[in-house]
């Protein structure tokens, strides 16, 4: 009976080996990059002009273009892959994508979640009305609609200042999934300002006609913009940086921000 149990064991012992020699080990962050040939980044395909679909239906914009060249540098393509804005932390965490990348600014909250680079672009979050509104201030959206776009620093930003938020029509924020659908809301005159990045806000504005639009002087903050990774994939963020100091070094991302803003505007 016992040789019969030492037996049935061994034959388990062995199948358990069997397994556990066939079960390759999953590659993580820059050698799960170059072992597909590819990164994919998650992106809202709205936010011009960072990164977003042309005439054509293809990506551009500042962000798309510096991703392509860190691709270059690292040696793989980029793939770019629209994503609700407001569930983008869980794309990337989930492995659906590789990088946040497309204005991403850099907050704590969002750094207990994900790993960034080091800042590469400023911005703060500003208030737009149309031309003819009689806001002027931050006091004057008292009673008023006021919107962002859903997951962004801007709801962040606005909410940090909870008695303003309380005078605002219905007493809370109104939220939108893109930027563009808050801002057509505001044209439309069914909401009476709208608080976004800047640096999309002016590039908006500047596309539709400044005259329409007035941005205020109060704001909601500065920030800063950086790239959000995986918090494992280390050697990936190193790579990423570097090609990063390299191009900013080169004047490759000069290049780029001339290109789509008329200055460089690179930290």
């Amino acid at each position: 009976m016992k040789k019969k149990i030492t037996s049935l064991l061994l034959i388990a012992m062995a199948a358990l080996t069997v397994v556990g020699c066939g079960k390759k080990e999953e590659k993580m962050g820059l050698a799960k990059i170059k072992d597909k040939g590819e990164m994919i980044v998650g992106l809202d395909d709205t936010f011009v002009p960072m990164g977003f679909k042309d005439d054509k239906g293809e990506i551009t914009g500042f962000d798309a273009e510096l991703a392509k060249e860190v691709g270059k540098k690292i040696g793989v393509e980029v793939k770019f892959q629209p994503i609700d804005w407001s569930m983008k932390e869980t794309e990337l965490n989930n492995g659906n994508i590789d990088f946040i990348w497309n204005g991403y600014t850099i907050t704590a909250e969002r750094k207990e979640k994900v790993a960034f680079t080091k800042p590469y672009l400023e911005n703060r979050q500003v208030i737009i009305t149309l031309a003819n509104s009689p806001i002027k201030t931050k006091a004057d959206l008292n009673g008023k609609a006021v919107a962002a776009q859903n997951g962004s620093s801007a709801v962040d930003a606005v909410e940090k200042e909870a008695d303003l938020v309380k005078s605002f029509k219905n007493g809370k924020l109104v939220t939108f999934e893109t930027n563009n659908d808050a801002l057509m809301d505001l044209e439309a005159g069914r909401v009476d300002a709208v608080v976004g990045d800047e640096i999309l806000i002016r590039y908006y504005t500047n596309q539709r006609g400044e005259s329409k639009y007035k941005v205020l002087e109060d704001n909601f903050g500065d920030e800063e913009y950086g790239v959000g990774l995986r918090k494992a994939d280390t050697d990936l963020l190193d790579a990423v940086q570097k090609a990063l100091d390299e191009m900013k070094a080169d004047g490759t991302s000069k290049a780029i921000s001339e290109k789509w803003f008329g200055e460089d505007i690179v930290k």
